[in-house]
């Protein structure tokens, strides 16, 4: 089966860290670029962050030197590491492909 499956997300305290995992199944998944997403209630969702097949990295300006993307292509697993949490990253959470595959999302609530 087809997928991208998150999981990671849940209640964390301003400066706190998560670690969301996104693992792939039925795709050859060291042939694609993963990508973070996360939507908040009423808003778009946004690109957070990315990693190339080449290991290039990228980073939304909101999140840069908080947030850090890996992946692992032996496990198929793509990770974002947070750190320095703000109130203002609670959202639900996507990872992506980059070729139109998205996982069912996981929540992330940064609150005291």
């Amino acid at each position: 089966q087809v997928q991208l499956v998150e999981s990671g997300g849940g209640l964390a305290q301003p400066g706190g860290s998560l670690r969301l995992s996104c693992v792939a199944s039925g795709i050859f998944f060291s042939n694609y670029m993963m990508a973070w997403y996360r939507q908040a209630p009423g808003k778009q969702r946004e690109l957070v962050a990315s990693i190339y097949r080449s290991g290039t990295t990228d980073y939304a300006d909101s999140v840069k030197d908080r947030f850090t993307i890996s992946r692992d292509n032996d496990k198929k697993t793509a990770y974002l590491q947070m750190s320095g949490l703000k109130p203002e990253d609670t959202a639900v959470y996507y990872c992506n492909n980059g070729a139109g595959l998205w996982g069912q999302g996981t929540q992330v609530t940064v609150s005291s």
